[in-house]
């Protein structure tokens, strides 16, 4: 016996990325739907062999329904997830609105599958964002080993994380940037991105961070540990997909880079590429369509009593959204719903 799952915003980026990894990963369904907005409707998605048309979110009874995964805004998913969620189908998002609500459980499976059992509360679980998701993959192993202290991080992250139209941008100003004429001025993002690195995701906040920095660290305390300390700066990079991120660790007790690296190996949801030679690491463009999240570059910080470096890299699309959204859907059901 499956589960009824409906896919909410199954014509973007992530959406789709949801219902390739259902089909992939083989999720026990027994009835799907797609919704997205009266804008999308009809759109076709595919989902393994068969072809699936959009409903339209806005006249959808969810009742009888078991989970929901939203792929929306946080616009949509303030007006929508509240009404699946009080029809009994447990509301899976992946949107910021919900991530920081003491009453909402953040999961990252491999990190903290317990909290799972919080969702009763309003009947929603969140999704972490894209760059934290991956980071505390690699962090919560160590963490347990060593205690974090500190944690300095610098990201370089892809333009999928703004959705189809940075795409777009991303690939026309680079054309742009060869046929005389057919420049492509700047709209998602306020400086161009071809050719460039913009410091600068999210709104600015008043203490000069921006809000995906303090994304980060807001939801690496939720998820790993309160006490530890966070510091980003995220950067965004012409780069399609996937996301890497250079981790500077601090921690209570030395750890030495050999154990760290076994650590690491024996961790669930990584892979460790750590050669130090010529091309033995993991880049952006090799992860992608990848489930793990890929280490390299493990190595001691000398200027530290107890610091390690290393170099993370992931598909946000995958374990930065769908992927995520997947495994918490995957853990509900083992740990609650247990129909599968």
């Amino acid at each position: 016996m499956g589960y009824r799952i409906v896919v909410v915003g199954a014509t973007g980026n992530v959406g789709r990325e949801m219902l390739n990894i259902l089909e992939e990963r083989q999720f026990p369904i027994d009835e799907i739907e797609v919704l997205a907005s009266r804008n999308s409707l009809g759109t076709e998605c595919s989902f393994g062999d068969k072809t699936l048309k959009t409903k339209d979110l806005d006249t959808f009874d969810f009742t009888g329904w078991d989970m929901a995964l939203f792929a929306v805004g946080s616009d949509a998913t303030k007006q929508y997830a509240p009404i699946a969620a009080a029809a009994g189908c447990v509301v899976i998002d992946n949107s910021s609105l919900y991530r920081y609500d003491p009453d909402v459980p953040l999961i990252v499976p491999e990190c903290n599958p317990e909290a799972i059992m919080g969702y009763s509360k309003k009947n929603i679980i969140a999704n972490p964002n894209c760059s934290t998701a991956q980071m505390v993959v690699a962090l919560k192993p160590l963490h347990d080993r060593a205690t974090i202290k500190r944690v300095v991080v610098s990201t370089y992250q892809s333009v999928s994380g703004s959705g189809k139209a940075a795409i777009e941008e991303l690939w026309n100003q680079t054309k742009g940037k060869y046929v005389p004429g057919q420049e492509v001025a700047a709209k998602v993002y306020p400086k161009d991105i071809a050719f460039n690195v913009i410091p600068h995701i999210d709104v600015f906040m008043e203490d000069g961070t921006t809000k995906e920095e303090w994304k980060m660290v807001a939801e690496t305390k939720k998820i790993v540990d309160t006490k530890i300390k966070v510091t980003a700066t995220c950067v965004r990079v012409p780069v399609f997909v996937g996301h890497s991120e250079a981790i500077n660790i601090e921690f209570e007790d030395f750890l030495d880079e050999d154990e760290a690296r076994d650590i690491l190996r024996e961790a669930p949801g990584i892979m460790v590429i750590d050669k130090r030679e010529d091309g033995g690491y993991m880049t952006p463009a090799e992860c992608v369509g990848e489930y793990a999240t890929y280490i390299s570059r493990i190595r001691q910080d000398s200027t530290i009593d107890n610091g390690i470096n290393l170099w993370c890299v992931s598909d946000n699309l995958r374990k930065g959204a769908a992927l995520n959204a997947v495994q918490i859907a995957e853990l509900l059901g083992r740990k609650v719903l247990k129909k599968g």
